[in-house]
């Protein structure tokens, strides 16, 4: 699949060293973006010094509505590289109310594995899952769940 000429330019103009031009640039992205543009974004938000350019590029991400996003975020909060992001991705996950309820064993994972922030926030996308989750799913998760709770500290036992 090529990428087309407006994407181009679009992921040209988010490398600019100008943060005025990048973030008027995030605002186009809301009219027009696809995933390659999202996975750039993501790089951005991990490389950029600046606060408002990491603001806006969270704000966005939270207000995702294509349902292909998902995939991407999923795999971003997966990569290590974006550790110190983490939080604020797993954030993006509920607050944007795409369906995540295939990914459920992957935010039980965080929740149990993860430190408190994080499995906190992967308890809020799971909290806000609607829709059906297979039985077979469910049950292999609460066995998963009733064994982390025994080795759990009492902060994470909730």
């Amino acid at each position: 699949m090529g990428i087309d000429v407006k994407s181009k330019e679009i992921l040209s103009n988010i490398k600019s060293a100008d943060p005025e031009f990048v973030l008027k640039t995030i605002e186009k992205i809301r009219e027009s973006g696809n995933n390659l543009i999202l996975r750039e974004l993501i790089d951005l938000l991990h490389n950029t010094k600046y606060i408002e350019i990491k603001k806006n590029i969270l704000n966005l991400l939270s207000e995702l509505k294509n349902k292909e996003s998902v995939p991407v975020l999923i795999d971003a909060i997966k990569n290590e590289q974006y550790t110190n992001e983490c939080k604020d991705l797993i954030a993006c996950c509920w607050q944007n109310g795409l369906c995540y309820n295939e990914y459920l064993p992957f935010f039980i994972d965080l929740v149990i594995h993860e430190e408190f922030l994080n499995a906190f926030e992967a308890f809020t996308v799971i909290d806000n899952m609607c829709g059906k989750i297979e039985e077979d799913v469910i049950e292999l998760e609460m066995v998963k769940i009733n064994d982390a709770i025994e080795n759990c500290d009492r902060q994470k036992v909730y």
